[in-house]
């Protein structure tokens, strides 16, 4: 394939102030080229070279023939061990060749019939340059399992399902979304009883809920399995398998296919940034050395979250990586990914102590880590090429050009700033699509309370019933963070992001079980039984998220351009802007109502309210309802070509369309 030339007009359009990193830009380019012209030439291309799950690992033939190989340069002699062969380090030889993978073909044990049987545990025995026997489990095996009364390291099993035990995938991919709404969800907390949910469970009872609350894709995260539990699924060990915690390969390939017969995407959260240190049921020193998949000392190491870090300069480690997205999207037919952790992957420092001011020389300068970078960029270009209607997203914090949004919990709202969150929610640079939250796991992960949580704290555990007074707090609570979610989805960006629960106002914090709570499951699962009891007040925010997902599907906010934002009040707390033919108005005053407020609109004619977050149905005071009509006066007011004046009450949102 010839060498696509670069073209710094194509950068210069969408930011023209990245003029003087045009060679640093050029350079990234050319690097990405050398490397997707190598995979042309020797590889085959894209097709073959993400296809490595077809060569390495376990490959069965119809006629039952077993072919396993492994990459593992350092090893010396290499065997493989298992149930099958009553674990005989001599009997299963594999050979070497000149690039370091070793290879074994075992016959059928009759026509069809596999040597090794389906879920039986396997490993490989190698020995080192130092005579050292070690053993592992193979790198690209599809399931491993866990039994913690016997030991918390991993067992490797052979996954070959018959034809008939073999999900049969009956759904189509959805079309790619117009613009996404993300419902973020982890499997194992997805039950409100005290353990472990399961894939079957959520395709039975989550699926549901999400599809009926309007969201378009779901980000299923700590999928790919991770031996400790709490660390969220970001301590991968092994890439290739579906966590078994939660049930397994079929039934996670029946949730996947489930989800797309109710038209939803499917994305996983994926982790290329690093990788678990474990060693007898991980990656690392798998061959017995220090830099195999990883670099080598303290390059290879993350100080922070004790992990190790890929060489992503590696041909092999490339095919590994590559391969592993084009897994998923094959096997489990995922829509796209979720990248974890770029910021860490985009700099040598990782981040580590590093505030990012965006000044443009942070993002090319000698911090930037441009092995890493062009991994992305080939992921990125592989999998486009591949499925061009795959969905890629990248968790940065950096701001990274050609590559989310926290709030305002700690000060009380007569303190908050408009014009500072106006700017949070629109600083981004035109052409590069952001997906904005009001909250995600990140602040589940650090131990941090829900935005609820945060609004009406104890108050939760006493006055969320409907036979109970309305306290000041609970209704500060409810009116804020429908305000908050509202203002984020539809300003924030062009795709807009919920964690698990936090539709409904969930309370307190998220906590895995772990020594220091007693391996509590108390804070692990999701409370569904407060938000279905149809006394509690929780149901009211369920039901605003749903018509907010709803109102955005008919009037497809996310896919106009970014919003022009007309008023920043700070006096009277008041945000108003324009999108999609909509105008939002927002009053974040605690205690001052307005009436007869005069607000800019730059098309002229008949509005009405077309949702307001006072509704009775919402949990609010009704004293404006849906349906009220507002006709333009032809005068300019904050730079529109026309105004019309609203009765706007306190800790109030509404929108109006014609």
């Amino acid at each position: 394939m010839a060498t696509t030339a670069f073209d710094p007009q194509s950068v210069l359009k969408l930011d023209g102030y990245l003029e003087p990193f045009i060679p640093a830009i050029a350079h990234r380019h050319e690097r990405f080229q050398k490397w997707k012209d190598t995979i042309d030439q020797y590889e085959g291309g894209y097709e073959k070279f993400t296809r490595g799950f077809d060569k390495m690992g376990f490959n069965v033939k119809e006629s039952g023939e077993l072919v396993y190989r492994e990459w593992a340069p350092n090893a010396t002699e290499a065997h493989l061990i298992g149930d099958f062969n009553q674990w005989n380090r001599m009997s299963h030889p594999l050979k070497k060749n000149v690039f370091g993978v070793w290879e074994i073909t075992l016959p059928p044990k009759a026509p069809g019939v596999c040597a090794i049987p389906h879920d039986s545990k396997v490993k490989l025995s190698m020995i080192t340059p130092s005579g050292a026997r070690i053993e592992r489990i193979p790198a690209w095996i599809q399931r491993v399992t866990q039994d913690l009364t016997f030991s918390p390291a991993y067992e490797g099993r052979f996954w070959n399902p018959s034809a008939s035990e073999r999900y049969q995938f009956k759904n189509s991919r959805p079309p790619q979304p117009r613009a996404i709404r993300i419902y973020e969800a982890h499997v194992g907390i997805s039950t409100s009883e005290h353990r472990v949910g399961t894939y079957k469970e959520f395709t039975k009872d989550t699926l549901p809920r999400i599809h009926s609350l309007g969201y378009n894709t779901i980000q299923l995260m700590a999928i790919m399995e991770h031996p400790y539990y709490a660390s969220f699924g970001y301590q991968v060990t092994s890439f290739f398998a579906a966590s078994s915690r939660y049930g397994t390969p079929e039934e996670l390939r029946e949730l996947v296919d489930t989800a797309h017969g109710m038209g939803i995407t499917v994305l996983l959260d994926v982790v290329h940034s690093h990788a678990c240190k474990n060693v007898l049921d991980g990656l690392n020193a798998f061959d017995g050395s220090d830099h195999q998949y990883f670099h080598e000392g303290s390059k290879g190491r993350h100080e922070l979250w004790d992990s190790r870090l890929f060489n992503y300069g590696s041909h092999e480690v490339l095919r590994f990586l590559l391969s592993n997205l084009r897994f998923y999207m094959e096997e489990y037919k995922f829509d796209g990914f979720r990248f974890d952790g770029v910021t860490s992957m985009m700099y040598v420092h990782h981040g580590i102590g590093t505030g990012f001011s965006g000044g443009y020389p942070e993002y090319f300068g000698p911090g930037a880590d441009e092995e890493a970078i062009v991994y992305l960029m080939l992921a990125n270009d592989a999998m486009h090429a591949l499925y061009p209607s795959v969905i890629t997203i990248a968790e940065d914090v950096s701001g990274m050009p050609l590559l989310c949004i926290p709030y305002l919990k700690h000060k009380t709202d007569d303190e908050w700033d408009m014009d500072n969150i106006v700017h949070t929610l629109t600083d981004r640079r035109y052409g590069e699509k952001s997906v904005a939250y009001a909250e995600s796991h990140d602040q589940a992960l650090v131990g941090d309370k829900t935005l609820a949580f945060w609004l009406m704290d104890k108050e939760m555990y006493t006055h969320m019933s409907d036979l109970t007074p309305m306290t000041p707090i609970i209704a500060r609570g409810l009116s804020l963070h429908k305000m908050i979610r509202l203002l984020v989805h539809s300003l924030g960006g062009e795709g807009y992001l919920n964690f698990e629960g936090n539709e409904f106002g969930h309370p307190e914090w998220l906590d895995f079980p772990r020594e220091g709570n007693n391996n509590s499951f108390q804070h692990a699962r999701r409370q569904w039984n407060i938000v279905d009891d149809p006394v509690l007040r929780y149901r009211y925010l369920n039901d605003f998220d749903a018509a907010m997902n709803n109102l955005e599907e008919e009037y497809k906010w996310l896919s106009a351009p970014q919003a022009y934002v007309s008023l920043k009040h700070g006096g009277d707390k008041m945000i108003a802007y324009e999108r999609s033919g909509l105008l939002f108005v927002f009053n974040f005053h605690p205690t001052k109502s307005f009436t007869d407020y005069r607000v800019g609109i730059d098309e002229a004619g008949e509005y009405r309210i077309i949702l307001t977050s006072d509704e009775k149905k919402f949990g609010g005071f009704e004293n404006i309802s849906c349906g009220g009509k507002f006709t333009t006066t032809p005068t300019e007011w904050n730079g529109r070509k026309n105004w019309l004046q609203i009765y706007i009450p306190s800790r109030t949102c509404l929108v109006l369309g014609k």
